[in-house]
């Protein structure tokens, strides 16, 4: 999951610099929005280990 939040990142700033701001922004905002959920998914993970004893 964090693997596909670094390929749209870089495809995204590949895609700002070579003008296409549309798709940039695009590609960004769904980097940002798994980006989120990985982090959630993370700490609920965390917490879920500390309360069992790992």
């Amino acid at each position: 999951m964090l693997s596909f939040v670094i390929t749209a990142l870089v495809i995204a700033l590949i895609a700002a610099i070579l003008g296409f701001t549309g798709i940039a922004k695009g590609l960004a905002a769904i980097a940002k929005f798994v980006f989120y959920i990985f982090i959630v998914i993370f700490l609920i993970t965390l917490i879920i280990g500390f309360i069992s004893g790992f």
